[in-house]
């Protein structure tokens, strides 16, 4: 982001120009400063900081600063590094928790909210039609699967998961047009979920697959939710991809739970909560 600054001063009205001298030399300050400050400390009116985030490209000043933030985090110290084997435990957890926060900012910025739309009405759909909505994963993608069929069940979706190669291609087989499968893959070349997918949508039923970018499965699915966290191979690569996937899921059933309606769920999860409660021991 700040590359870009720079390529753009030139062509900067003079008193944008003061705003984008001070992005260059505080930028982890102008992230968390209100535009009162922000004007003050550039010499500018409160809309000509505005006028200069939407010259550099962005939609206003809480985009520009909301990618900014996310910028300036990834670029701390030890996000990207992997962890060493003479690490210090304060430097294990410095480097796996900026690792794991980078990834969800990174993945903040870059998140297509229209795909997120598609795959939350598609999924609302499926549940006021009565519907068979499932999940496909393997491997740490079936826990996030599990986890996915967990939060569904708390909104009163009825859901199945399928972690065997053989019970998601045959289940991909019993699929009808406005079912929907979500398959969660992070490398996106797995042969049976590639094979699921290809059936269930062979089906009519609709297709969302949770994986990297530019991946087989990225490009067999209708819709994509781009989940771009390569991990490493080496014997102490944080599993961050799967916290990300968890990510994906959280947004989604609180974006399904918002469609359904608040006042359908509220007293449901009370009274799910006041009965797990009254089944604890004192």
């Amino acid at each position: 982001m700040l590359d870009r600054i720079k390529a753009c001063l030139a062509s900067l009205a003079p008193a944008e120009q003061r705003v984008a001298h001070l992005v260059l030399s505080d930028p982890r300050s102008f992230a968390m400063q209100p535009i009162s400050v922000l004007a003050q400390r550039s010499h500018v009116s409160k809309p000509t900081v505005v006028r200069f985030c939407r010259s550099v490209g962005y939609d206003g000043l809480s985009d520009f600063k909301r990618k900014l933030a996310g910028s300036v985090s990834e670029g701390v110290p030890f996000i990207h590094r992997s962890v060493d084997a003479d690490d210090k435990t304060s430097d294990i957890m410095v480097k796996v928790i900026d690792n794991t926060v980078a990834a969800f900012l990174k993945y903040r910025n870059d998140a297509s909210t229209v795909a997120i739309d598609k795959t939350a009405i598609a999924l609302v759909q499926a549940y006021e039609q009565g519907k068979r909505i499932e999940f496909f994963g393997v491997g740490n993608s079936a826990i996030v699967a599990q986890d996915a069929q967990h939060k569904f069940f708390r909104l009163g979706i009825n859901t199945v998961v399928y972690s065997d190669g053989h019970m998601q291609v045959m289940g991909a087989t019993l699929l009808r047009p406005g079912d929907c499968v979500v398959i969660i893959s992070n490398s996106g070349r797995t042969r049976d979920l590639m094979d699921a997918c290809a059936i269930a949508r062979q089906h009519g039923a609709t297709t969302i697959v949770i994986t990297a970018s530019g991946s087989p499965l990225a490009a067999a699915g209708h819709i994509h939710l781009a989940a771009d966290h390569p991990e490493g191979f080496d014997r102490y690569s944080p599993m961050v991809s799967r916290l990300l996937h968890l990510l994906i899921i959280d947004i989604l059933a609180t974006c399904v739970a918002l469609r359904i309606g608040g006042d359908k769920l509220q007293p449901l999860l009370s009274e799910m909560k006041n009965n797990l409660r009254n089944k604890r021991y004192a």
